[in-house]
């Protein structure tokens, strides 16, 4: 989905850059009258411009005509950059006739200008002016990286949503569960399931209430919970953290007042199921 989003944008970035061809052709005859105005010459006509492909074009003129080649140099630059229709570009000049190159230049931010031919002037001749536009890429790395971002974070939230439905589904397709009550306690995937809803619990969670679990209606002691759940992993507690662990199982079991943890003062707490009074009909 990314990946095509971004394709997607890039496309109508590309499409939006884009510039009428209309406009290329006035900026391209612009270039050619002022050569001719450049050259003393106020009533020649600059033919049509020709589109040979997708990038180059050429300028064609009525009648024959002489120029300095700094004139064609300076002329094309300014009338780019002043309409802003290409960075770089490469022009070839050539005869009509035997259609020869008769001076070249390159402006390139990049590779660096190329501009061998500057001051000479140009015999009176019939010439056509070859312009090929070098293609930008105007993507911005930065407003690409600002899209990923979203992008990435929609993904994240989405996987993370199916990977929570193909864990709800391996749960509800698992026997390996204790019956607690109303609920169905699945150890080995830390949840509780009561009817249509689930409960994720905390590993330590998992651990005490799998130790009451296999204690039901027995004295669980303190030191016992401290040291199976903690202090063989290492970690030094108090009894406060048995007491607080044990007031998360009351919530998350609260949908079933069957089910109790009796304080024991002074040993630890014991963990009961209320049987259900069967009614007599």
């Amino acid at each position: 989905m990314i990946i095509i989003i971004l394709i997607a944008t890039g496309a109508f970035i590309n499409k939006k850059d884009e510039i009428p061809e209309k406009h290329v052709e006035v900026v391209l005859r612009d270039i050619g009258h002022q050569l001719l105005l450049s050259a003393k010459d106020a009533t020649s006509r600059v033919l049509p411009v020709k589109k040979i492909n997708s990038t180059t074009y050429h300028i064609s003129f009525q009648n024959n005509f002489s120029f300095i080649s700094d004139s064609l140099i300076n002329i094309v630059e300014r009338v780019l950059q002043k309409n802003a229709l290409a960075k770089d570009y490469i022009v070839n000049l050539r005869n009509c006739k035997q259609k020869e190159t008769v001076l070249a230049f390159e402006i390139n931010d990049k590779a660096g200008n190329l501009t061998p031919c500057r001051g000479r002037k140009l015999e009176v001749g019939c010439y056509v002016i070859e312009i090929h536009l070098l293609k930008i890429n105007n993507f911005n790395l930065f407003w690409l990286f600002l899209l990923i971002i979203p992008l990435g974070l929609v993904g994240f939230y989405v996987n993370n949503k199916f990977r929570k439905k193909e864990a709800a589904a391996t749960i509800m397709d698992n026997n390996d569960y204790i019956t607690l009550g109303n609920f169905r306690f699945y150890t080995g995937d830390n949840v509780l399931k009561i009817e249509h809803k689930t409960i994720a619990l905390s590993e330590k969670e998992t651990k005490a209430l799998k130790i009451f679990a296999e204690n039901i209606n027995e004295i669980v002691e303190r030191e016992k919970l401290m040291k199976e759940i903690w202090e063989d992993e290492g970690i030094v507690v108090i009894s406060r953290n048995v007491d607080v662990l044990v007031s998360k199982l009351r919530k998350k079991l609260s949908d079933d007042n069957s089910i109790k943890f009796i304080n024991v003062h002074g040993k630890g707490y014991k963990f009961i199921i209320e049987q259900m009074p069967i009614k007599i009909v």
